[in-house]
This record gives structure tokens, sequence and C-alpha cells, in this order.
């Protein structure tokens, strides 16, 4: 018999420093036969006995330890094993079993390596499994394969996602990837599909890929925006949301802030924080104590998952949803549809911050009327407002009103601005009357708002601050002239 050193180079597959650390379950030099499908495979008994215990060794150690018992000779008494199975899928685990690498190059490869393996019980399954958890998931998205590294998908802005959830599921355990069956008297392992999303674009995904790997993907409009964000929320890439929803961050050189410009739909609770005014503090939720009714403060925004820092936020408010009233109180604010609702959450959220209820309603009113989600969306139930919202309009606001710029200067800084016969922009009026500021009982309706929040001391006694929107820029129309004049012809 030759020893176990010589043997080594007839396989081809183990060096002399390897094959002392391969179990003595098979005599290593002897090749045993397995036929897979319609090719018979010949491996040494050192090449299974390196995988062991498996289906094959502990097929062929059976035959060889009942030809000892009969006192037959092995050579006659080793039989050919034959197994029903895919005989390519099998070359590459005769390759595992004779020491090579195998890295799985798709996903059907990777099901059928892996579903294969678990059959055979072989040590390729477990370092499958690894290749999973630790180096790449392998999956179709819409009609393109795709290999993602582990690396992106463990960022914690980014995880849990759709694809560590769902392959954690999968692959669970080794003992049970084939629940419900009996592996002792499994014929053959059950059709496991390649893990697969048909229903989203290839394309899309791709640029989401490209985003999580830390390189910039240029958006070419909206529609494209709109397309990268639904399959970000799709696939619960939270923090890859964060920084696609449309925003703009710089700093105020005149107010020495930095500023986030976000859409009021975009606005997350888990980003607001109210900073003091003076000492530049975050106010925590609960932190009223250590807010001085003598101080006020700013609506600040951090993006979850994603910001550092919170900054001043600039809340831009679309679609014709605010109305601007002008009252002998002043400016005010009415919001209309979603916004209302929208405006109304946002308010409970910061009232929470303040340590406030969310609601002034008396409990027992709440109670009997079906508690606080049978109230109406509406600022007036915050203890912040009034339903028409405290607006300041000062002269520092870009204010584009019907088609043309206007300045806004407060009743008081207009009169004695008459007194002293400045010459101020004039704007017509229907009554052919020229005035620098709107007459009481005016309105605007606002198309598009930009509006910094303030917290101040309360004005209306519901509470002992209230919420104030100053605004930053404003594009109005007064009546349905001006609004008719920002029309646009449909295009061809």
């Amino acid at each position: 018999m030759a020893s176990s050193t010589s043997a080594a180079p007839s396989d081809g597959s183990h060096t002399e420093q390897t094959i002392h650390k391969i179990p003595d379950i098979l005599p290593r030099e002897r090749v045993f036969p397995i036929q897979i499908g319609g090719e018979i495979f010949k491996l040494s008994g050192a090449s299974i006995s390196s995988d062991a215990p498996s289906y094959f060794s502990q097929y062929f150690l059976c035959q060889i330890k009942q030809a000892q018992q009969n006192g037959q000779d092995i050579s006659a008494s080793i039989r050919t094993l034959y197994i029903d199975r895919d005989p390519v899928t099998f070359s590459d685990i005769a390759l595992h079993l004779q020491g090579y690498h195998i890295q799985p190059h798709d996903g059907t490869h990777f099901v059928r390596l892996f579903a294969d393996a678990q059959f055979y019980n072989c040590k390729l399954a477990l370092e499958i499994m690894v290749t999973l958890y630790e180096e790449s998931i392998f999956i179709s998205i819409g009609d393109r394969e795709f290999q993602i590294p582990r690396d992106v998908l463990t960022d914690p802005a980014n995880s849990p996602n759709y694809f560590s959830l769902g392959f954690g599921l999968l692959f669970a355990r080794r003992d049970e990837v084939f629940p419900g069956l009996d592996r002792e008297g499994l014929i053959r392992p059950p059709s496991i599909l390649p893990p697969s999303v048909p229903n989203r674009n290839a394309d899309t995904f791709a640029d989401l890929l490209r985003l999580l790997h830390g390189y910039p993907i240029r958006i070419r409009d909206e529609t494209h925006r709109d397309e990268l964000l639904r399959d970000a929320r799709y696939f619960h890439f939270k923090g890859l949301e964060q920084k696609l929803i449309p925003h703009s961050i710089s700093f105020n050189s005149v107010r020495q802030r930095s500023e986030i410009v976000l859409r009021l739909e975009n606005v997350q609770k888990s980003g607001i924080h109210i900073i003091h005014d003076r000492a530049e503090e975050v106010i925590e939720e609960g932190g009223i104590a250590a807010f001085a009714e003598s101080m006020s403060g700013w609506v600040n925004y951090s993006r979850p998952y994603v910001d550092d820092a919170p900054a001043e936020l600039v809340l831009e408010i679309g679609a014709e949803s605010t109305r601007l009233h002008f009252t002998t109180d002043g400016p005010r604010a009415e919001f209309f549809g979603d916004t209302c609702a929208r405006v109304s959450k946002l308010f409970e959220v910061i009232a929470t911050k303040l340590g406030l209820p969310p609601t002034t309603q008396p409990l027992g009113l709440l109670m009997a009327s079906g508690g606080a989600r049978s109230l109406r969306a509406v600022p007036g139930n915050t203890p912040l407002s009034e339903d028409l919202v405290i607006v300041r309009l000062g002269p520092e606001a870009a204010v584009t009103l019907d088609g043309e710029d206007y300045t806004y200067t407060p009743p008081h800084l207009a009169e004695n601005a008459d007194s002293a016969g400045a010459n101020s922009r004039k704007r017509r009026r229907t009554e052919g009357a020229l005035s620098d500021e709107p007459l009481e009982g005016e309105n605007w309706t606002i198309k598009r708002g930009q509006w910094r929040l303030r917290i101040q001391r309360s004005t209306h006694g519901k509470s002992n601050f209230e919420c104030a929107m100053e605004a930053v820029c404003l594009e109005a129309f007064s009546s349905e002239l001006g609004r008719n004049k920002t029309r646009g012809f449909l295009r061809n």
C-alpha cells in the first residue's frame, strides 16, 4: 500500500501539509466511483474524506465495513453510487471535494449548488452560507442578475432591509434549510427558485446600488427621482431615501446658521429639534423647564439616518394649499386638505418636544367623542396655535405677488413712511388706491412658500408658547387674474 504522501499527487488537489489534516475515514489512495445523471466521477478517498461526514463518505464506508465483515475483497465490493442529479452542478461540488474554492456566479448557480450541497450534506453548503452572510448576495431584479456585496447591505443607515431580512429567513439555520422535510428519507431536495424581484426595474436598482456604493448619479428629472424614491422605500433603504428626497442644505452667512430646505410632506417626527434662540442648545423632548418664557427658539431638522447635526428648518409648502389672511392682528395663514393635517401633526410633534400635550381638548371630551383620532386635524387643536396660524411677514421676505416683485411693509412702518413722504414701491389695487400694504380683510393664495418656524411666547393664552411661521420666500396671487397670469399652455 502506498504511503499517504505519495497518494497526494495522484489526486492533484492536496499538498503534503494538508493531506495529514484529512480524517482517516476512507483509504486515501483508493478511487471511488460516483455516477451523477449520465456522467461518472471518480474521486479519491482523500477527497471524499476531506469533507466527511457526508452522504458519500457514509455510503462507501458502509460498503468497506460490510466487505471486511464478510471477508471480501474491498476492491470488488465497492459499487458505483448512482444519484439522479445534475452532473454539471456536481462537477463544481467535485472540485470542492478536491480542495478548490467554488464561487457561485449567478442566482441559478447559487441555489443549485446550495440545494445539492445540502442534499449531499457537504461542507460546501456551509461555505455557501458563509458567502451569503459575509460576502455577496445573488439576486435577480427585473430582468438582470445582481451580485450585491454584503457590506453594502449592512450599513446601519440602510439596514435592516429587504435583502438582510429576506435572506435571513430563507437560510436561517443549516439544519432547517428545508423546513417540514425529513432529511433522512429525502430522495431529492425540493426545487428552489433563485431569489428574484421581478416587479422592480433593473436600471433603477442599478442606480440605487451605485448610490449605496458611494458613487453619485445624475438625477435626470423628477420622474427619475420618484422612481428612485419608490424603490428605495420598497427595499427599505431608509438612509438612501433621506438622501434622495428633494432638499437643500446651505450655510446662511447673514444668520450665521446652517439651513435645510425641506418639503412639508418629507418631514419626519424623529428629525425635529428645537434650538434655543440664545444659548443655541437643543431642547430635547419634554424640555419645557429649560425653555424660559422670555426666550424664543427655532425649529431645526436633521434627516434621520443621515445628518449628524440639525440645521434650521426652512419648510416648503406648495400646491396652492395656503391662504394668507390680513387681519387687524396681522397676517394669519390658513391651510387646506392634506397640508392642514400635516401642519397640525407637525405642531403636535413640536408641542411634544416642548413638553406640552399634543392637544388642548379635555380628556373627558376626547373620550366621549372617540379619542384624539376623532378630532379634526387643524392647528387650532394643538397648544401652539389657533386655526389661523400666526405669520411674520417682514421686509426681508422675498415675495412675488401676481407675477411681480413685492415688498411688504408692516402697517406701523408704512404710516411712518407716509408721514415722512417716503418714496416706496406701490402696487395697483382694484379700487384704484395705491398702497404698500394689503388692506384689512384681503387675502392672498400662496402657490408656493418657504417658512421658518419660530417658537415664541404665546399671545393666545392656550399655553406658554406658540409657533409662528416666518415668511422666507413666497409666490402668491391676490385674485383670479393673478392666478391666470401664471398659467401655461399645454405642450404638444
